[in-house]
């Protein structure tokens, strides 16, 4: 090589010089509540104000100069084939993470970030519940260049060999009806509105949510006996009241949706899958192909009305953002069956979908599946019984309910093995598919309980690579000598494979 051409070592670089300040508001908000706590029990003491002001001055000025110290300490340099990260106030810290090693990239931007034209990047490998490397905050061209340094698998220029590269490419985008569909079936503002609840009655003490809730109802009904109804129009005002709050779920619900997954884009470039979403805070969550260890189809009774699925995918080692949030789950959040398959058969090559036959799972014992609902329904009959006398009894109109969903469940499952992939559905009223591929398969377990020695069946239970989907990949009510051929079959079929991950 020519020294002229030889690459000059990388040098060093911070991160963005208003990082501090982003370190300093995650840090307020983890100890926002204390905080909070810590005026407000100061200000209702008048004698002795100042000490609790001063302490959370004290407080807040500790977390700034953390912060500030954090940006100054905050090194990484981008090498040919890996990323060298140094942190560290008090104690130094040196990490040496290769670009082949890292697997999920997060790009995020709130609305402050969006402001400050800034990102946070943060880097997963297969080690788990912690994120090998979270810059907080980058330039948002430097966050997408590093993104496309890892996409590619280093810095260094490709060969001349390698080019063209291929251009990312789209697979499937939600227009804003879609969004409205989205947010009709998914209904995430009773969600919000149930932890909304949760979390006031929580701030509250008990006798003033008490008091509030007596109160109001007691307004509200007071109100509706001055009305002086008749049943006809009383029923009628009911019911358009509840319409009322229904049609304000509905819209509170789409407009949740479109917020959450506004421009959702699904593109492919490098084997690696990459979702872009958000109307306020823009979420960018890429992923190789191969970290993905199953592929889930859900659909409920409000996507069949709409002719939807969504299509989801486990991830390993995607714990840490799992809980934020952050973590790229799903593929499709809505689109259509035929759009769903579509897309399975593009990233499984050579695998049949849908399978051409489902095998059926035994029936003995089928109403298994309904004895939790008989004791909680007993249970519910006998305090109803005490406390309602013959009114009690109603509770158990819901075991024949139970009995046949339980039936129409059993009945349903199904289970398609091939050389190349392991399929399992199951459910009724909501339906679900669980896909597999054989090559990520890690372990077999084969259990038996005491229903089932009585029945002669067992259950099959499939582990992938650090993946923990729902529903897990379990093969419920198979006859005992078809439970053990199928373990064989797989062991075999795992020992002779390598394990991709």
């Amino acid at each position: 090589m020519n020294p002229s051409q030889t690459p000059a070592t990388p040098r060093e670089q911070r991160l963005h010089p208003w990082s501090w300040l982003f370190e300093l508001q995650q840090q307020l908000r983890q100890f926002l509540l204390p905080l909070v706590a810590l005026l407000f029990f100061g200000s209702r003491r008048q004698d002795s104000e100042w000490p609790f002001h001063l302490v959370t001055l004290a407080v807040i000025l500790a977390m700034a100069a953390t912060a500030l110290l954090q940006y100054l300490t905050y090194r990484y340099r981008i090498g040919e084939d890996a990323l060298t990260v140094r942190s560290g106030i008090l104690e130094r810290t040196r990490r040496e993470i290769p670009f082949a090693r890292i697997h999920n990239v997060v790009v995020h931007q709130n609305l402050l970030h969006r402001l400050f034209g800034v990102a946070e990047l943060r880097l997963e490998s297969a080690a788990g519940d912690k994120p090998e490397a979270q810059m907080r905050v980058l330039r948002l061209e430097q966050a997408l260049e590093l993104e496309r340094l890892i996409r590619q698998g280093g810095g260094r220029a490709p060969a001349a060999a390698e080019e063209p590269k291929a251009a990312p490419g789209s697979l499937l985008e939600l227009p804003l009806p879609e969004l409205v569909r989205l947010g009709l079936i998914s209904n995430r503002a009773l969600v919000v509105a149930a932890a909304a609840i949760g979390a006031l009655w929580q701030m509250f003490p008990r006798d003033v949510a008490e008091d509030f809730v007596r109160d109001q109802g007691r307004q509200v009904f007071g109100y509706a006996s001055q009305l002086q109804l008749d049943t006809l129009p009383l029923i009628g005002t009911v019911a358009a009241l509840l319409l009322l709050v229904l049609l304000s779920m509905w819209l509170m619900s789409i407009a949740l949706a479109i917020v959450q997954y506004h421009g959702f884009r699904l593109s492919e470039a490098e084997r690696r899958l990459t979702v872009e979403r958000g109307l306020l805070t823009r979420l960018r969550s890429s992923v190789a192909r191969r970290r993905i260890q199953a592929w889930t189809l859900r659909e409920g009774m409000l996507h069949r009305l709409f002719r939807r699925r969504q299509l989801r995918v486990d991830i390993a080692a995607g714990g840490s953002q799992e809980q934020d949030g952050r973590a790229l789950k799903e593929l499709a959040p809505l689109a259509t069956p035929d759009a769903c398959d579509e897309l399975l058969r593009h990233f499984l090559p050579g695998v049949p979908w849908p399978p051409a036959q489902w095998q059926a799972v035994s029936m003995r014992g089928w109403w298994r599946l309904c004895l939790p609902a008989l004791f909680v329904v007993s249970a519910a009959t006998l305090l109803g019984c005490r406390g309602f006398g013959a009114w009690g009894l109603l509770s158990l109109l819901w075991l024949p309910w139970s009995a046949f969903k339980a039936h129409r469940r059993v009945s349903r499952m199904g289970y398609s093995i091939d050389p190349r992939r392991v399929a399992i559905r199951g459910g009724w009223w909501s339906r679900w598919w669980r896909v597999a591929e054989l090559d990520k398969l890690q372990a077999v377990r084969l259990d038996r309980s005491p229903l089932d020695h009585h029945f002669g069946t067992a259950t099959l239970t499939l582990d992938t690579a650090g993946a923990a989907g729902s529903p897990a990949l379990r093969l419920r009510f198979l006859e005992q000598a078809r439970a053990r051929e199928l373990m064989d079959q797989l062991v075999r079929e795992m020992a002779r494979r390598r394990l991709r991950w």
